[in-house]
């Protein structure tokens, strides 16, 4: 599966794209097998590609750069790698462009768009959805450190201390048993701490989850670094033994909960920007013209694509299914200037926030 940077990358490359009097295929799968264990997207592929692409004429440069793109589309499909949970696949024949990303993260529908430019917004909001992250899991003899991102994990450390036996002497022997046990664990978790810090530091983690026993947790805190426990998002318990799988899995919901929280305190602070000092901006039009000035530091939109506001935007026909609506292409727009200029996108995942400005707001990095 790509990492995070290669499909940073690959989303990049799609931003820039020019496909010129080209039509772009754009299809997202959900290649989680059904109750029954069966892939469901074969019969959605074989229907739907066929219907769209005969709503083109039945000759002409259009049509047969479709026809190889249906081609090339349903000889990927059928070698995708079974461990996938999702694709998007951005295809133009006539400008050579064929862009399969695989991966582990869900994509909950299929959906398909031929349109005059890749549909884009799907797959920023999964770099959005699935962050990179840390897990640090640990007791008092050992450690192991877990990037997640994408729904995957990017890699894994370990670190081992030494491992203490019970003392049953009593009296002073005891005691010096017990202080020594205590400086093996202090130890132990300085050692943890500072190889967590590294990686955080060196990949630039923007958020830790630490899961552990009652005992190693304080000494962690204790030992952690100012700008590494300003990172913590959260404390769990979780057998230092956990599967891989088990700790995404516990970890990724506490991360989705905590994104969820800060989208209000996300939104009025853009707000405010607006209000007091200029340095933030709402609604599609002002946010539009900020992002073609290259003033967007942080682009603040719906996750749902349909309450944006999409004015004057035109759009196919939503009933013939085959064009992006106005405000997927609206959406599509400012997810394209965001990742040309650099700017940061967070998705809000609830509506209503926004739902005053149009759907998008956007933190600015000077005044004009």
């Amino acid at each position: 599966m790509p990492s995070l940077e290669q499909l940073s990358a690959q989303l990049d490359r799609l931003a820039d794209w020019d496909s010129g009097p080209f039509p772009v295929v754009s299809l997202y799968l959900n290649l989680q097998p059904d109750d029954r264990g069966r892939d469901s997207f074969a019969p959605f592929l074989r229907k739907e590609l066929d219907e769209r692409i005969a709503t083109y004429g039945a000759q002409g440069p259009e049509r047969e750069s479709l026809a190889k793109d249906a081609d090339k589309l349903r000889e990927y499909v059928s070698g995708v790698d079974a461990s996938a949970n999702g694709l998007a696949v951005f295809s133009c024949s006539g400008v050579e462009l064929f862009e399969a990303i695989p991966l582990m993260a869900p994509i909950a529908d299929h959906h398909l768009y031929i349109s005059d430019a890749p549909h884009l917004y799907p797959l920023a909001r999964l770099l959005d959805e699935y962050p990179r992250y840390a897990v640090l899991l640990a007791d008092t003899h050992s450690a192991r450190i877990f990037v997640y991102a994408v729904n995957a994990l990017e890699h894994t450390a370990k670190v081992e201390g030494t491992k203490t036996k019970h003392h049953k002497k009593g009296g002073w022997s005891q005691a010096r048993y017990q202080r020594h046990t205590e400086n093996y664990h202090v130890h132990h978790a300085k050692e943890v701490v500072d190889a967590l810090a590294r990686i955080v530091r060196d990949e630039n983690i923007g958020s830790v989850i630490l899961a552990g026993d009652d005992v190693i947790l304080p000494l962690l805190r204790e030992q952690m670094p100012k700008d590494v426990m300003e990172r913590v998002v959260d404390a769990v318990k979780l057998d230092v033994r956990a599967p891989e799988r088990e700790v995404l899995d516990a970890t990724l919901a506490i991360m989705k909960e905590k994104d969820a929280e800060s989208d209000r305190e996300r939104v009025q602070a853009v707000v405010d920007a607006y209000r007091s000092n200029g340095l933030g901006v709402v609604g599609v039009e002002g946010v539009r013209k900020a992002l073609e000035l290259g003033q967007v530091d942080e682009l603040v939109i719906s996750a749902r694509p349909d309450v944006l506001d999409a004015g004057t935007q035109q759009g196919t026909d939503a009933d013939s299914a085959t064009e992006r609506t106005a405000e997927e292409k609206t959406a599509d727009d400012l997810i394209v200037k965001a990742r040309q200029t650099s700017a940061g996108i967070r998705f809000i995942e609830d509506a209503s926030l926004l739902a005053g400005f149009g759907g998008v707001a956007a933190f600015l990095r000077f005044k004009l």
